[in-house]
């Protein structure tokens, strides 16, 4: 906690000189620099286990971050704040568990006058003071993964293996390559550069010029309610490295992982002597939503979202002031035109189709497959065969209770379950979904996908995002018939994600030059380990930018360059002397 500091005079930090973020930078430059290598070679590399293993991160570490979680539990959660202006307490776990954890909100002028007093220490203390603070912050976030999973699963409906993995090392290293890209590109503009002009038999033309890298000004995170750690950390930390304050504000539902990041971010940047502010929460209420107020404010001048494209195209219409990052809703899709392995197909599909109950913006929601059937190693099998065969590996794989646990985990938002009833009338029936039930915890929000047989002119209940575990058998006339489908609705929608499967080389040509076209992430013929609704930091990029399912990529050169700008300051110096 923070009671040591003052929480409404930043005057009362002790500000000293920058040896503190410089040792926090010294102390994980081999990180950092093997996070940039890795970006550049796009293999895979974690510098934070994902495997939440006593062996690893402690035999104690589980109990202890149980402990850590419990104990915040019908508590104040204190940050370094200027002024209250008012409180929330929201949060209900899928799982049934009240948390009742109360929050405060911050006055939005103060604070934002705040972090505007805060930023020019931030800036002044440079590229590598920054990126020091900053990997100190994932190296104490990577310390209570255990702590974090269990924030995660209870206010996202993760279930513990994903919550830990996705939640905690899997956010962390998005947090590192958004640092590593960006320090990367501050890196690579000098501070100072000595220019001459020869001029012939005139004296030479010469000047000193130095150059600054300059943060464009306040940032607001837009947190998401399934995955707000994942989403949030490549934005807040490219925005936090680049010398920008950053305001994360939450959704109403999963606030305490968010408040645990920033609590973290606070004590480091207290430590290395900037003000804790820097780093804030602004929390809001269902009935009372603050996020419009704080995306139109003069001062904020970049927006990270993740969420409905509804406000997302708000957000991008009306913030004119400010550079605006958005991930989207979309349609996913795969093309299965052929196979030679079915069943290690639709193992894998089943693992997909299932995985965090189909809350993730990767699951594939709309599978195209001929109405004539398809070949496979079992021989040429109909569209209704592979139908079935969909849906019996999507039962026997949650067939064992410990997989329904681990894997489904418990539907967020309740609205979702609503969602699944009103589309049962969508198609015919393939697989329906059934209540589960949690052993450990009686009132779980829990469900097993539902599965749709459609016709390929069905559009309507189709060509739209249906959110949670509900995914659409398309019955196409062809092949062809399905990538014009594909096309056509993410063209219109947007895409994460599209998967095909196909033996004939023609087939996945064919499949790149659609990717291309409608600038979208393929993946081609899983059948093992790999699932289409994953993707690997330092290696994917997520999401393009290129489609209406996100106009910004995580993470690439355009997603962190755009977060500051370079001032140059040049004049003029005695021409050297021509011998």
């Amino acid at each position: 906690m923070l009671a040591s500091l003052d929480r409404d005079d930043p005057t009362s930090l002790e500000i000293g000189s920058m040896s503190k973020a410089q040792a926090f930078f010294e102390a994980h430059l081999a990180t950092l620099e093997r996070a940039v290598d890795a970006g550049r070679t796009r293999d895979f590399w974690s510098p934070y286990p994902e495997v939440p293993s006593g062996r690893i991160y402690g035999e104690t570490a589980n109990a202890e971050g149980r402990a850590a979680f419990e104990a915040t539990l019908g508590q104040r959660y204190e940050l370094a704040l200027t002024g209250i202006a008012g409180r929330v307490c929201e949060e209900v776990s899928p799982y049934g568990l009240e948390l009742g954890i109360t929050y405060e909100v911050p006055d939005i002028e103060g604070l934002i006058a705040r972090m505007q007093a805060g930023m020019k220490a931030w800036r002044v203390a440079g590229a590598d003071a920054r990126a020091g603070v900053c990997l100190e912050i994932l190296h104490r976030l990577n310390q209570r993964s255990f702590e974090m999973a269990y924030a995660v699963m209870h206010t996202t409906g993760q279930g513990f293996p994903m919550a830990f993995q996705a939640g905690g090392p899997h956010a962390q290293d998005r947090g590192l390559e958004a640092v590593a890209m960006a320090w990367s590109a501050m890196k690579q503009v000098p501070e100072r550069a000595s220019w001459t002009k020869p001029q012939g038999k005139h004296p030479a033309l010469a000047m000193e010029k130095s150059y600054t890298i300059v943060p464009q000004g306040i940032s607001l995170v837009v947190a998401c309610a399934t995955f707000p750690t994942w989403n949030t950390y490549p934005g807040l930390f490219a925005s936090l490295v680049t010398g920008n304050p950053v305001i994360v504000k939450p959704h109403p539902g999963s606030v305490l992982p968010v408040a645990i990041s920033v609590q973290i971010a606070q004590q480091v940047l207290a430590e290395a002597g900037f003000d804790p502010c820097l780093v804030s929460m602004v929390p809001d209420s269902a009935a009372a939503p603050i996020t419009k107020t704080l995306a139109q404010h003069p001062a904020v001048k970049l927006i990270d979202f993740t969420g409905s494209s509804e406000f997302g195209n708000w957000l991008e219409r009306n913030c004119p002031q400010a550079q605006v990052f958005t991930e989207k809703a979309g349609v996913n899709t795969l093309i299965i035109d052929s196979v030679d392995n079915l069943k290690a197909v639709c193992r894998n599909l089943a693992f997909s189709l299932s995985l965090y109950s189909g809350q993730m913006c990767t699951t594939p929601q709309n599978i195209l497959i001929p109405r004539d059937g398809i070949d496979t190693d079992q021989g040429y099998l109909s569209f209704d065969a592979i139908a079935t065969a969909l849906a019996d590996a999507v039962s026997r794989f949650l067939s064992n209770p410990e997989v329904q646990v681990n894997v489904l985990g418990a539907l967020q938002n309740p609205a979702t379950v609503q969602r699944i009833e009103e589309s049962r009338g969508l198609g015919r029936v393939v697989l329906d979904s059934q209540p589960v039930e949690h052993p450990e915890f009686a009132g779980a929000r829990m469900q097993t996908p539902l599965m749709l047989s459609v016709d390929a002119a069905d559009r309507e209940a189709y060509a739209q995002e249906r959110f949670g575990p509900i995914a659409f058998l398309i019955a196409t006339d062809s092949t062809e018939q399905s990538f014009d489908i594909a096309r056509e609705v993410i063209a219109e929608k947007g895409a994460i994600t599209l998967g095909v499967y196909s033996t004939s080389e023609a087939v996945l040509e064919r499949a790149a030059e659609l990717a291309l076209e409608v600038k979208v992430a393929l993946s081609c013929n899983l059948s093992g380990g790999v699932f289409v609704n994953q993707s690997a930091a330092f290696s994917d990029f997520h999401a393009t930018g290129g489609n209406p399912a996100a106009n910004a990529c995580l993470t690439d050169l355009a997603f962190v360059s755009r977060r500051f700008v370079v001032v140059q300051n040049r004049h003029d110096v005695p021409a050297p002397v021509q011998e």
